[in-house]
């Protein structure tokens, strides 16, 4: 079996964010055959098109991190309908400059969880639309939109709910076999 590197995203900033609680449980409810970095964004400036003839470190870091997965995982909150600025801002600068992004071909898949009834629906709407059109070959389904509830995991990422479990377990299986998928008929090396 080939083990793979996934890069995930935590789309919060926040140290006590539920989604980063959310990607410590899918790791543990991971198959085997993945290997998890994270990508870290705190750090980057805004984007702007100036720093394209001499990208700041912070920047070349962010893309170094991702052509170092053979995968993306996004672990995002919603806000305001849509995704938070500090993601964006880092899709933005792997994406440039012209010519140079980092998401072409990469497989990815996007989960989030929010205390809202519709989990991050829009949120994941918004940022599917941002990595197609930066040509990212996103795992289509299954979908998932958590709706967050106290106590539904530990502080380590053990899920308490066994439902919520196994439906994480299959969400990383079926991303696993995505990865196998795309990266069999475009390699990243």
């Amino acid at each position: 079996m080939n083990e793979y590197r996934v890069g995930y995203f935590v789309g919060s900033l926040s140290a006590s964010s539920i989604n980063r609680v959310l990607s410590q449980a899918l790791i543990r409810l991971a198959p085997d055959g993945l290997a998890f970095t994270e990508i870290p964004i705190g750090d980057l400036p805004l984007y702007n098109r100036d720093f394209d003839v001499d990208y700041p470190p912070e920047a070349r870091a962010l893309k170094q991190r991702i052509a170092e997965s053979d995968a993306l995982l996004f672990v995002t909150p919603e806000y305001n309908r849509s995704i938070p600025g500090a993601l964006k801002n880092a899709i933005d600068w792997a994406s440039r400059p012209w010519g140079t992004n980092s998401f072409d071909h990469v497989p990815a898949a996007v989960i989030g969880a929010s205390p809202g009834a519709i989990g991050t629906a829009l949120a994941q709407q918004s940022l599917r639309s941002v990595l197609s059109f930066c040509n990212a070959r996103q795992m289509t389904a299954p979908e998932a939109y958590l709706t967050f509830r106290e106590g539904l995991f530990e502080d380590d990422g053990t899920v308490t709910d066994a439902s919520t479990e196994e439906f994480l377990r299959s969400f990383m299986t079926e991303f696993r076999d995505h990865i196998e998928r795309v990266l069999t008929v475009l390699p990243r090396r």
